[in-house]
């Protein structure tokens, strides 16, 4: 189960603000959200070590490296046991085209998004990793026109 954080409006506000632009020094942070300085590299520190904050990252535009089209991929797998899982997980992470995957509960078993420079390089995907797996029993590709919508972390619940 995941861990629960507890969290004050302080913590709530210096999360947003840093979940929006982790490069923003602490003297602005502390002046956003009415602390010191001292207290707002204090906090921060602290959502880290507790886990509340896990990566401080780069987020990439897909299109800048060459990678034009998004695709979310559902596989169904033809049997569920613990090795055929484990090995189609250890596959899909040593692929350099999947951004996300998910083991899902449903008519599904793992959705996979990924991201590719042409139909072309889909093809050669899609052939490497699902056609050519016995365990794979069927997909479906849904491609993406354009992201309305780029959340690229955890939303704040409501206090």
């Amino acid at each position: 189960m995941p861990k629960s954080f507890n969290i004050d409006a302080f913590d709530r506000a210096l999360l947003e603000l840093v979940r929006r632009n982790n490069l923003t020094p602490a003297h602005a942070l502390a002046s956003q959200v009415g602390l010191s300085e001292s207290a707002v590299l204090r906090r921060l520190r602290q959502l880290r070590r507790d886990g509340a904050i896990t990566a401080d990252v780069a987020v990439l535009n897909p299109a800048a490296f060459g990678s034009a089209l998004t695709m979310h991929v559902h596989v169904t797998m033809e049997r569920e046991g613990s090795a055929v899982l484990d090995a189609f997980t250890r596959k899909v992470r040593q692929r350099p085209e999947v951004r996300h995957a998910w083991y899902v509960a449903g008519d599904i078993d793992f959705i996979l998004q990924i991201e590719v420079a042409s139909m072309e390089a889909f093809d050669t995907f899609s052939r490497e990793v699902l056609n050519d797996d016995p365990n794979v029993r069927a997909f479906r590709t849904i491609i993406a026109i354009r992201q309305i919508v780029d959340a690229t972390n955890a939303c704040l619940p409501p206090l």
